[in-house]
């Protein structure tokens, strides 16, 4: 390997020296040639010079414009556009808190509704219940004072029967009826 690269390397070398260019020099490193490329190196840099001051760097300046002019105004865009949402963020919240209030209006309304309802349902309900139940108290004192006029005439009929079966004469039915009165009012 080493005599391949030592080989490669003798060749290279042997190929340069014997080329007239490089026996010539180099052109550019020629003391005598110095003033003609100082003066093409002034006029390709003038020339240079004005090509990218008038064409290329106008043109250039054009773009780096256009596009900081595009940039602010999407920048003032969106700007807008995020007042335009805070705005609009704002309105919702706005229109979500008095669709809450109206709501919770609403439900109070009902609840005082239904509650006006109950009560006024529990009155009539209550007025029917005081009148059935002075309608059957009514029922009840006749059918008692009934069963009381049927009681004491029972009554008096029993003891007759019993004061005959014991005695065996009738008793006055007068005096019986009073005794039976006496008897019941003691109790009462």
């Amino acid at each position: 390997m080493r005599i391949l690269n030592t080989a490669i390397a003798t060749g290279i070398g042997a190929s340069l020296t014997a080329s007239p260019a490089f026996a010539a020099g180099l052109p550019q490193l020629d003391p005598s040639t110095y003033s003609s490329q100082v003066i093409w190196l002034v006029i390709t840099f003038v020339v240079l010079y004005v090509l990218m001051s008038k064409m290329a760097l106008p043109k250039i300046g054009e773009v780096l414009e256009e596009r900081q002019r595009k940039i602010d105004d999407n920048l003032a865009k969106a700007e807008e556009l995020k007042s335009q949402a805070d705005a609009a963020s704002k309105a919702y919240e706005k229109s979500l808190a008095d669709a809450r209030s109206k709501a919770h209006d609403a439900i109070r309304e009902v609840k005082e509704q239904a509650n006006a309802e109950a009560s006024a349902r529990q009155s009539e309900l209550n007025e029917n219940l005081q009148t059935k139940i002075a309608e059957s108290e009514k029922a009840i004192n006749k059918a008692r004072d009934e069963a009381l006029s049927g009681i004491t005439e029972v009554a008096t009929d029993v003891a007759a029967a019993a004061v005959e079966k014991l005695i065996g004469e009738a008793p006055d039915d007068a005096k019986v009826g009073s005794a039976i009165d006496a008897a019941l009012k003691s109790r009462a």
